[in-house]
């Protein structure tokens, strides 16, 4: 019997996910108190947002190579440690550009979470668990979105907003004690056995030490499929992530009544993400290839991202809740697939570095797409039509997969590991 010690790091890899996300979402939730605070408008919040998604893009792109260069324990351990501190440091910021500076610090540093994990994953997991892996990791972007409202809320309700930031800064404090105590390659950890490591490796081939040039990646298609994927899909999970609170307040609801609606939309994700990770790895020990698991995965996705599309329709916050949250839980196991595919067409030495790249892509993508929202909802605020502002974005989330897939299928027609020397 094989053993399982590789969930045990799996288990880390969603815990600092989920604090990653719980540090993201905060400014969401907070944003009704601190725009009356700092007299925010619109397209004060929109560039707030943009200044955490321009250092996310540097920040993503830069860990991407760091962590390829020293290895996943120290590069994630380096990420975390920025990022809280980063995180506790909004509490003593009093004014607008103060807010512009430290989400600026909180984007740069939260950028090492996704290629550091998919690191971890590919040098822990085998090719057909390592989409289960993924979705699993992954749904830390929901539960902690799950675990925010009732912490950051009450935090703030009953101390204030910077012992908000401060507390759950300080988790990923905790998170590195536990990190530098039991992370190293499987190969040198004295928790995994004989069997266990022969699974890990089963389908690897030996790779050659030393780092992938830059250049020799941006040739490849694969890597383009990848970056133009993110690039059109992610800024739909920021949407949702930093406008879902205010949309449910235009929508009527009060600011105490939002905590329940955004836990639904965030519990309905989190498991939908993981049977999403289940279902690749599913198909797989059916016999079909991982080309054909992985692209009707993203299929199956893109049909349930769409509906979002129609919310326009809908006078029901209720239904508008739950369709909602189908289309958020489409985009993480989306999301999850498609980090996959980069360990599916890449070595180990290089799925660090090319992760980075595509969440260069997906920050891009999210720093126009937070400009743009701000613009569009402040022109519709003027005419006293804002949900018609939020109806017309919807429209372009449910859209952007169509686009996305059709290119990801047409610069990557078959999964496999592209020859980068």
């Amino acid at each position: 019997m094989k053993g399982k010690y590789r969930y045990t790091i799996l288990g880390l890899l969603f815990l600092a996910t989920a604090i990653n996300y719980i540090d993201r979402q905060i400014i969401g939730l907070l944003k009704p108190t601190l725009e009356k605070e700092f007299s925010w408008s619109e397209q004060d919040y929109a560039n707030i947002v943009f200044w955490f998604q321009l250092m996310y893009a540097a920040g993503y792109m830069l860990a991407g190579r760091f962590v390829d260069r020293v290895g996943a324990k120290l590069g994630y351990g380096v990420a975390v440690l920025l990022w809280s501190i980063a995180a506790m440091a909004h509490a003593f910021v009093r004014s607008t550009f103060g807010f512009n500076i430290v989400r600026g610090a909180l984007g740069f540093s939260e950028g090492g979470n996704f290629p550091a994990a998919m690191k971890s994953i590919a040098e822990w997991f085998p090719a057909k668990e390592r989409s289960l892996a993924s979705g699993i990791m992954i749904s830390g972007t929901t539960v902690g979105p799950i675990l925010a409202p009732g912490i950051v809320l009450w935090l703030a309700d009953r101390f204030g907003w910077q012992i908000s930031f401060i507390v759950t800064g300080a988790l990923g404090l905790a998170w590195l004690i536990a990190w530098s105590m039991v992370y190293s390659k499987p190969e040198q950890h004295k928790g995994v056995d004989v069997q266990e490591l022969a699974y890990i490796n089963t389908g690897s081939t030996q790779e050659k030490e030393g780092k992938v040039p830059l250049k020799v990646l941006l040739s490849r298609k694969a890597t383009w499929g990848f970056f133009l994927a993110t690039f059109l899909t992610d800024p739909v999970w920021w949407f949702y992530l930093f406008w879902l609170p205010s949309f449910l307040t235009n929508k009527g609801m009060l600011k105490t009544e939002i905590a329940f609606p955004l836990t639904i939309v965030y519990a309905v994700t989190a498991v939908l993400s993981i049977a999403g990770g289940w279902l690749s790895s599913f198909f797989i020990k059916q016999g079909w290839s991982v080309n054909r698991s992985r692209k009707i995965t993203m299929l199956i996705c893109v049909g349930l991202a769409l509906p979002v599309v129609l919310i326009r329709f809908s006078d029901h916050i209720w239904l508008s809740v739950m369709i909602i949250a189908v289309a958020a839980a489409a985009q993480t196991v989306w999301k999850g697939v498609l980090l996959t595919t980069v360990a599916d067409q890449f070595p180990k030495k290089a799925v660090s570095s090319v992760t980075g790249i595509g969440g260069l892509g997906g920050a891009i993508g999210g720093m126009l797409a937070a400009q743009g929202v701000g613009m569009l909802l402040d022109a519709y605020k003027m005419n006293n039509n804002i949900n018609g502002g939020y109806n017309l974005i919807f429209i372009l989330c449910g859209l952007a997969y169509l686009i996305a897939i059709g290119l990801f299928h047409g610069l990557s027609p078959r999964l496999k590991t592209a020859e980068v020397g």
